[in-house]
């Protein structure tokens, strides 16, 4: 690859807008959901699979049906993306938006 292209490509993923919102963790077998809100949805699901292989995620009911049903009953799932002008108001909206879904589908926080 030409070094020129190849810079170009550095430069824009690093300038690319990272998806913001909420996300649930689901494990078919069990019935479980768990939601968060990210600043990062693309990267999320990379670091909880991380965590859970490593047997070291601190949810211990998620831990627990990952122990028990296997990364095969797992699915990462975007519920919603957020946005907004605001960068100041970006926190409360994630927080807000998380806690609507978490009521909405009878889930749990994935931290905690």
């Amino acid at each position: 690859m030409e070094k020129a292209r190849r810079k170009e490509l550095v430069r824009e993923y690093r300038e690319r807008r990272q998806l913001l919102g909420i996300y649930a963790v689901r494990c078919e077998s069990a019935g479980k959901i768990w939601i968060a809100a990210t600043k990062n949805l693309d990267r999320q699901r990379n670091g909880i699979w991380f965590q859970l292989r490593g047997n070291n995620h601190p949810n211990k009911a998620m831990m627990a049906a990952w122990k028990a049903h296997g990364e095969a009953s797992f699915k990462y799932e975007i519920v919603e993306e957020v946005d907004d002008e605001n960068p100041l108001l970006l926190d409360s909206l994630l927080k807000e938006r998380a806690h609507h879904w978490l009521k909405q589908l009878n889930a749990e926080p994935v931290v905690g």
